[in-house]
């Protein structure tokens, strides 16, 4: 007998349930979880074998746990760090990744990394414990470093693909050290989210040890194979930003935060939040050098959008963009700090 899942009488269930455990069925929060419910019981009636009910399962469960993490720890910045589990504590990418952790710790980052050992534990070493998170994944040969090791802000994942989520969704800036497959992994799925507008623009910043070349040679690769064969743009090179040094590397990140504040979408248009006006003829500038970015109108500037609910004390810069335009943005976010 197949059920009906959006009948009055099993929403009516389901309401009831959600009184019973405090929500509020009328609230938007409350129409999510209903529809969470009633796609649950979905599955009931639909032809899935055990396997694919126990991966959504399993998702759904890391997922609420680990936002309910990070959600204590909401008003400081963080920044992701990945690079290689192997990379001996003797190695320079080691060391340029403590003394890394370190100056971003000093300037109020919270540190992310994967929990493992190499560049994960160095990233954690040079971060204060209080600040520092660990995202470990399940495998047969990998366990989480002894500086994070019961901590509190260890999470456990089964799933790249969750803990991927996780890195991304709570990230505010990345780090990339040299590495293998899986970082080469993060920092390419961290490029492809950003250039096709699926998160938010922010740092990405590639660094290594002295006399490194790792990321000289990746970026011929990118530099000949893909610019060269015009599968990215020229302007997608601004996108990361291969740092001569650590020090380098944390100005980067603390530049980019000078005066943009962050950004979202109302509609079709494109809303940054700034930490101070600018003069007309700074608008005026932006308008003139980023005409190619522009879809239709002017950026204006002006208060918070009525559909806006975060953040309503900051001024907007408001603009129609070309979506495909994501590198031609991160410059014009250049030049909001730079003025």
């Amino acid at each position: 007998m197949t059920i009906n899942v959006n009948s009055p009488e099993v929403v009516g269930k389901i309401h009831e349930l959600l009184l019973l455990c405090g929500a509020t069925p009328e609230s938007f929060e409350g129409e999510l979880i209903t529809q969470m419910i009633q796609t649950s019981l979905r599955l009931s009636n639909d032809n899935h074998d055990t396997g694919q009910i126990k991966l959504i399962n399993r998702a759904l469960k890391e997922m609420r746990y680990a936002y309910n993490i990070f959600n204590q720890y909401k008003e400081l910045p963080r920044i992701s760090i990945f690079g290689s589990a192997r990379t001996p504590e003797a190695h320079p990418d080691y060391q340029a990744a403590k003394r890394f952790s370190s100056l971003i710790s000093e300037l109020g980052w919270m540190c992310i990394t994967g929990a493992a050992n190499g560049i994960m534990k160095a990233g954690l070493e040079g971060s204060k414990t209080e600040t520092s998170f660990g995202l470990s994944i399940r495998l047969p040969f990998e366990t989480p470093n002894s500086l994070i090791h019961g901590d509190p802000k260890l999470i456990m994942f089964r799933y790249f693909f969750t803990r991927k989520l996780m890195f991304v969704s709570h990230s505010h800036a990345t780090a990339f050290f040299p590495g293998g497959v899986g970082t080469m992994d993060e920092l390419f799925e961290v490029l492809t989210l950003i250039q096709t507008g699926k998160t938010n623009i922010i740092p990405v910043v590639l660094m290594e040890g002295a006399n490194g070349d790792y990321w000289q040679n990746w970026h011929h690769y990118v530099h000949k194979h893909l610019l060269g064969n015009g599968w990215i743009s020229n302007e997608d090179e601004a996108l990361f930003y291969i740092a001569p040094s650590v020090e380098a590397g944390a100005r980067h990140i603390e530049r980019f935060y000078k005066r943009y504040h962050s950004s979202r979408y109302v509609h079709e248009w494109l809303v940054l939040r700034i930490k101070s006006l600018l003069t007309e003829e700074q608008l005026l500038q932006l308008n003139e050098q980023f005409a190619p970015l522009l879809e239709k109108d002017a950026i204006t500037q002006g208060d918070a959008l009525p559909e806006e609910d975060d953040f309503l004390d900051l001024p907007r810069l408001i603009l129609y963009p070309k979506r495909r335009e994501v590198g031609l943005l991160r410059r014009l976010i250049d030049q909001i700090n730079e003025f």
